[in-house]
């Protein structure tokens, strides 16, 4: 926890899907006393969006225009819920468990290879951040959102790890999953996130590298902590 002489700062965490990061910025903002945005949430409940209202054809394909169209009709909220966890809603219905079966993971990429959906949850991303004190992990929030962000932090491991990962996350929550068709979701989404002409994923030259294949969860944020004191002590 912050005390009231430490400057608040934002944090950034990028990096490829199914990666850790979304636990770890949770994990680091409730232990700051800090906001969290889920920004791959974002993605995903457009991508719901455009599933529901028959806008991604049968072979995977956006309807761009039908979905840039539709931008002003979705709204997207974090609220905490009963037992206190963060949730995603769209347009008022809590979406956080719909959100994260893999037919939307199978979708969400060419969703958000949409320049105008960028673009427009980007501003949405950018007006989180006015008072600091935020923790926002995704893919371009240390290159395009927060670009001048003070802390930094670029996520990775192994494909293989990161699809063992999600299918463990994805059982879990009850959610049926195969390992061979997460790996090959996981490898297609690196592509199609690592090539898109919108705000590829790409490593910020000044962001502190993390692969996290072999570190525990423990591990893991006691690193992200030592790496948000250290932050912390240039500033001061």
């Amino acid at each position: 926890m912050t005390n009231n002489d430490t400057p608040r700062i934002i944090i950034a965490i990028d990096g490829y899907s199914s990666s850790g990061k979304s636990s770890m910025a949770k994990a680091l903002a409730a232990s700051l006393g800090y906001n969290y945005v889920d920004t791959g949430a974002m993605y995903r409940a457009v991508t719901l969006y455009a599933m529901r209202h028959g806008m991604i054809s049968h072979d995977g394909q956006p309807d761009t225009g039908a979905i840039v169209a539709a931008l002003p009709e979705i709204t997207i909220e974090f609220r905490r819920v009963a037992d206190g966890a963060q949730h995603t809603f769209l347009n008022g219905e809590d979406v956080e468990n719909a959100i994260r079966h893999l037919d939307v993971s199978n979708n969400v990429s060419p969703v958000a290879a949409i320049p105008e959906v960028r673009r427009d949850l980007v501003k949405k991303q950018q007006a989180y951040g006015i008072d600091k004190g935020i923790v926002m992990d995704g893919r371009d929030i240390g290159t395009t959102v927060f670009p001048a962000a003070e802390l930094k932090i670029f996520v990775n491991a192994s494909a293989q790890t990161r699809a063992q990962r999600r299918v463990k996350e994805l059982i879990e929550k009850g959610i049926p999953a195969s390992y061979e068709e997460v790996l090959a979701n996981v490898v297609h989404r690196d592509h199609i996130d690592e090539t898109r002409a919108e705000s590829p994923l790409r490593r910020a030259d000044d962001a502190i590298d993390l692969d996290n294949s072999t570190m525990t969860i423990d591990e893991q944020n006691r690193w992200l902590i030592e790496r948000y004191n250290d932050c912390i002590a240039r500033l001061k």
